[in-house]
């Protein structure tokens, strides 16, 4: 199946994973939305939904780029209508903006919960929400949300419970609309990585230069999410999948080209 002409509303995709994931749609021919919020390059971080759209149009898709964050959501209305305007409707919503604060309790302040919650779980639902009445016309309507599978246990609750509890609401959220939209045919999916992926939070929260290197590319999960978007009449749903298992679903089971330095020993993404 072809994402020719398809078209895709990415959620953070100036940069990292969303944009991977993007760049491998738009060389499908993929009409790529890319709303995210960065209009000014920060040095740190890179890119731009500019410098992001013009690098989908090289690599064969379309792309309309629209300044949003999906804290606001007469912001998330404007891009879904603009998206809307130029395309003609939206086939597959990729929620993959988050903002992520690894701290326990007592070093959480109430602006970082609630930048977290704003983002990873509100912005999620209203930015669906939005989507949702195209989606229902849509060509084989996919939503995927990059979230982990729900693993209740102190190891992950216990260090960060802030951050954590949003991870969790997200993928409870992907689970609730694979059934509620089912009788539309929309199918609703998370993923998520087995190791630590080489994006600027890893470099620069995470652990720097040494974890990058224990890290896989982006490219892993750019891969997962195609094989997943492809299936058709509801054969993927409800499912929070780890981005090794879709691929040994279709056969890849070698991961080394993923590998940042390959040989090198790998490090555990969180959750799993």
């Amino acid at each position: 199946m072809s994402f020719q002409n398809k078209t895709i509303f990415i959620t953070g995709a100036s940069r990292g994973i969303g944009k991977a994931i993007a760049l491998k749609l738009a060389k499908e021919g993929a009409n790529i939305v890319i709303a995210a919020k960065s209009t000014e390059e920060n040095i740190k971080l890179g890119g731009t939904i500019f410098s992001a759209a013009a690098e989908m149009e090289a690599a064969g898709g379309k792309a309309l780029a629209v300044q949003t964050d999906i804290r606001f959501e007469e912001q998330i209305q404007y891009a879904v209508q603009q998206a809307v305007e130029k395309f003609g409707g939206i086939d597959i919503l990729i929620n993959n903006a988050s903002a992520i604060q690894l701290t326990g309790t007592e070093q959480t302040e109430a602006k970082r919960f609630d930048l977290m919650h704003s983002i990873n779980v509100r912005g999620t639902f209203l930015m669906t929400k939005h989507c949702i009445p195209y989606l229902k016309k849509g060509n084989n309507p996919h939503i995927l949300t990059l979230s982990p599978p729900i693993n209740i246990t102190a190891k992950w609750l216990s260090p960060h419970v802030a951050y954590t509890m949003t991870k969790f609401n997200m993928s409870m959220m992907a689970l609730g609309w694979a059934s509620e939209f089912k009788k539309d045919g929309i199918a609703s999916n998370a993923l998520w990585p087995r190791t630590t992926i080489d994006t600027a939070a890893v470099r620069n929260l995470l652990g720097g230069e040494a974890l990058a290197k224990m890290s896989r590319t982006v490219d892993v999960l750019a891969d997962a999410a195609y094989y997943i978007l492809n299936k058709e009449n509801l054969q993927y749903t409800g499912n929070t999948f780890i981005d090794e298992d879709v691929l040994a679903k279709e056969g890849i089971t070698d991961l080394s080209k993923y590998a940042v330095v390959p040989g090198n020993k790998l490090f555990q993404d969180l959750f799993v």
